[in-house]
């Protein structure tokens, strides 16, 4: 099994940088600028849709009990604000074209 490696910002930046051939700044700006955007919209419990890639948005958790698997011990887990992505029907049979 090989090892998966993760995508960084700087990856991301390097990877706007070699397909628009931008300055290093103005691709780290741009990726930046996008991230600010999306996580901006997401506080103003707005939905942020990227076409042909999915759907990000805010949800509301409630405080609920928990208990620790091991000492059974109940703690009430607060409540809080989650992001859920719902992926588009474009980009899941993407994925599945090519596990297959």
């Amino acid at each position: 099994m090989s090892k998966v490696e993760n995508i960084t910002r700087q990856k991301l930046y390097d990877l706007v940088f070699q397909e628009l051939g931008l300055s290093k700044i103005s691709c780290s700006a741009f990726v930046d600028t996008l991230f600010d955007s999306l996580i901006a919209n997401l506080k103003k419990d707005k939905k942020v849709k990227i076409a042909l890639f999915g759907t990000f948005s805010k949800k509301n958790k409630k405080s609920r009990v928990g208990r620790n698997p091991k000492t059974k011990e109940e703690k009430t887990i607060s409540s809080r604000n989650v992001v859920t992505f719902k992926a588009s029907k474009l980009l899941i049979k993407k994925i599945n074209r090519f596990n297959a």
